[in-house]
């Protein structure tokens, strides 16, 4: 072999090799980033170190004075400021109550007027509280309800007509007398209940995007549970607690759910994720949306991602202030309309 053939041979190897290595190279920065082997034994902010040099998830510090959060409520009940309700008068109270098995046999098969949720509470005999008719119970009254608006629109005609049937239907099967509201006036206080929601209604997201590699569902997982996010009930879900048990969650955190269920979710690439938050649905004591600021920007510069809207657009910290501005005024105007965030009602209204 000549020195001319074996220089191009020796060249030939050496531009293989090169391109076997750039090939290598771009797959292994093209991969998703998975979770590495985590020695923490509970999530949190302060979660400290993370392993591979990744950057530390620092406890944010709320500048705002806490707000007392809420304690854990009773069941919903009827309330005239968000239903309509109808009296329904037993025939003869004096001869005996009605049993809560007797009431709960003449309920209707839906609990629901069109989109309207319908309810029936009974007057607990013993305790002289309005609740849901129970087994072992006795009732001297019954009061039928449905509620007025919702996410789905205000009351109306129909509806209130359905509701008017179920409600007669009842107090036939217990031997009661309903009375109901006029439904012109009652369909009207709908229409102005629908109008203040819809003018106060807030539902604010974040997008979190990755800045080169992608990120494999086990990664996100992993960086959002050091910041006290669960598992959801559907797949590419998670949530963050209240902190009180019964209550919705304080932010979600949502990826494709493909990504999520594919055979091997290691080599599904995520290029963005999804924060949450239902303002009407979270009490103002969680401070949802300083948490929800603080949890973008630590899983931002621990993913090397990068915090948009909706439209792509980079938020900066002044258009975050101008919504946390904007969110302590929608506080105050639910306050002084009774329908405070988190609060009973406005959960039900906002739904």
């Amino acid at each position: 072999m000549s020195n001319l053939t074996l220089g191009l041979a020796i060249i030939g190897g050496l531009v293989l090799a090169a391109v076997v290595a750039h090939s290598t190279w771009t797959s292994r920065k093209n991969a998703p980033r998975q979770a590495q082997r985590d020695t923490q034994t509970e999530p949190g902010f302060d979660a400290g170190a993370a392993p591979h040099g990744e950057p530390e998830l620092q406890e944010p510090t709320f500048d705002s004075a806490p707000v007392p959060l809420p304690l854990p409520e009773r069941k919903p009940g009827l309330d005239a400021l968000i239903d309509v309700i109808a009296p329904i008068v037993l025939d003869a109270p004096a001869s005996g109550a009605v049993s809560g098995e007797a009431a709960l046999a003449a309920m209707p098969p839906t609990r629901r007027a069109g989109s309207k949720p319908f309810a029936v509470e009974g007057l607990n005999e013993l305790t002289q509280q309005w609740e849901t008719p129970a087994p072992g119970q006795r009732y001297g009254a019954f009061q039928a309800g449905v509620q007025l608006a919702n996410r789905t629109g205000a009351l109306n005609e129909i509806e209130y007509s359905e509701f008017v049937m179920k409600a007669q239907a009842f107090a036939d099967a217990v031997n009661g007398e309903p009375e109901f509201p006029e439904m012109l006036d009652e369909v009207a206080r709908a229409r102005e209940l629908d109008q203040f929601a819809s003018g106060h209604d807030a539902q604010l997201g974040f997008t979190l995007r990755a800045k080169s590699a992608a990120w494999s569902p086990g990664y996100v997982q992993q960086h959002a549970a050091r910041l006290g996010f669960v598992a959801g009930v559907i797949p590419g879900r998670m949530v963050l607690p209240a902190g009180a048990p019964g209550l919705p969650p304080v932010l979600g955190l949502a990826f494709d759910t493909q990504a999520a269920l594919a055979d091997d979710p290691a080599q599904s690439a995520i290029r963005e994720v999804a924060l949450s938050l239902d303002v009407p649905q979270v009490h103002r004591g969680e401070q949802p949306f300083l948490r929800m600021r603080e949890a973008a920007t630590a899983l931002a510069a621990a993913m090397d991602g990068l915090v948009t809207d909706d439209n792509g657009q980079s938020l900066r910290a002044e258009a975050m202030d101008v919504i946390g501005t904007d969110l302590e005024q929608l506080y105050d105007t639910l306050d002084a309309r009774e329908l405070s965030a988190g609060s009973v009602l406005a959960r039900r209204l906002f739904s």
